[in-house]
């Protein structure tokens, strides 16, 4: 395996074997991967190709950072990558609240005011 580089082409999708040589790693480590790291979806052609997005590839290049540089292990990757994740993300994991629990909330809040 070539050594990963740190620039990534301005490409739409990457093959899995473009990922490997951009990475250093072998693709049946990224097969791995997906199975472990969630937010790792590529999206799949009819013939099932794996076809990975650049937003795909840069959590791969942090993932491989985290376990070959910083020697974490996967359950702690996955916790540091869950600690980073964006704050949109991780506002859409919440349990929506109902209507009524926001009625309730702006009823409290003006009485409070009154």
């Amino acid at each position: 395996m070539e050594k990963r580089t740190d620039t990534i082409p301005d490409k739409l999708y990457f093959k899995i074997g473009e990922v490997s040589q951009l990475l250093g790693i072998p693709p049946y480590v990224l097969r791995f991967w997906e199975t472990e790291f969630k937010r790792i979806k590529p999206k799949r052609t009819p013939s099932g190709q794996r076809l990975y997005r650049k937003n795909d590839v840069e959590l791969l290049q942090e993932i491989r950072h985290l376990l070959y540089e910083k020697r974490f292990t996967i359950p702690g990757a996955k916790q540091r990558l869950n600690d980073r994740k964006p704050s949109s993300e991780k506002h859409s994991q919440k349990i929506p609240i109902s209507t009524q629990e926001i009625l309730e909330t702006l009823k409290a809040i003006k009485a409070l005011l009154e």
